[in-house]
Formats: structure tokens, sequence, C-alpha cells
């Protein structure tokens, strides 16, 4: 089930923090579709972000200092993010680190909050965004079809 528009512009209003127009949209979706599209969706953009902010290069100290400046920034009650899986699942897009064992819930909670940080830290523009959500688009449909 390819990607919808729908879902596009779900997920595009949460990254730009259009939270009204995001709980909007995401109330509109169609909850079966959105189990597959949407949730392919917020896997592939974060792909993309992660891709973005890290390498192979990069340090267990450079992700946990991100996840903990994460967690200080949007996770102030210790309960959003747990930083072990969050690392792993950073990791886990540059290396062949196996996070099957988490479980989805976890796994999409993490993500979207990880992602909303990664996409706040780039100050993407209204274009930028754009170009980003189309790549993950891209991406999310060769999984989903």
């Amino acid at each position: 089930m390819a990607v919808t528009a729908d879902q596009v512009a779900t997920l595009r209003a949460f990254l730009a923090r259009d939270f009204d127009r995001y709980e909007r949209l995401h109330a509109q979706l169609d909850p079966v579709a959105a189990k597959t599209g949407y949730t392919a969706l917020i896997a592939a953009a974060f792909i993309e972000a992660v891709d973005r902010r890290f390498h192979q290069d990069s340090t267990d100290s450079d992700v946990v200092e991100f996840v903990g400046a994460v967690r200080a920034q949007f996770d102030r009650d210790g309960d959003e993010i747990d930083p072990i899986v969050a690392e792993r699942m950073i990791r886990a897009v540059y290396t062949d680190e196996d996070i099957d064992d988490i479980d989805t819930e976890t796994l999409v909670g993490n993500q979207v909050v990880l992602l909303s940080a990664l996409i706040a830290e780039e100050n993407l523009d209204d274009s930028e965004l754009d170009a980003f959500l189309a790549k993950a688009g891209e991406l999310a449909d060769q999984w989903t079809s």
C-alpha cells in the first residue's frame, strides 16, 4: 500500500510544528492504511534524517550526546524516550545493529520524537522540508509496494 498524500501532509504538519493541523489531519487518516503507509513513512523519514546527521564515523559518544540532548529538550519526564532503545535505533541506520527485538509501538514512538528533533536541528525551510518528505515517501513506497 503506497504512502498517500494525506499521510505526507500529516507528517509534514507534525515536523513543521503545526500541531493543530497535525491533530486534524491525523484524525482523518484511514487507520488501516496508516498502519502500513504512515508507519513506513515515519520509519523512512527517520532513516533519512539519521543518515543526514550521523555516519559510519559517528561514535557512540556522538549518539549518546544527541539522545541526551533530545531527552533534555523533549522528554523532561523521562517517559517518552528509552535512551538505550533510541541509541540502538540510531546506530542501526548506519551499522548492522539488530533492533528486531524492539516492539513496533516503542520503535515508532521513539522514531517520532527523534525525527522531530533531527528535523528541528536542521531548521529546514518549506521547500527543503518538502524535498526531505518526498525522498522519505519514495523510500516508504519502495518498502510497501
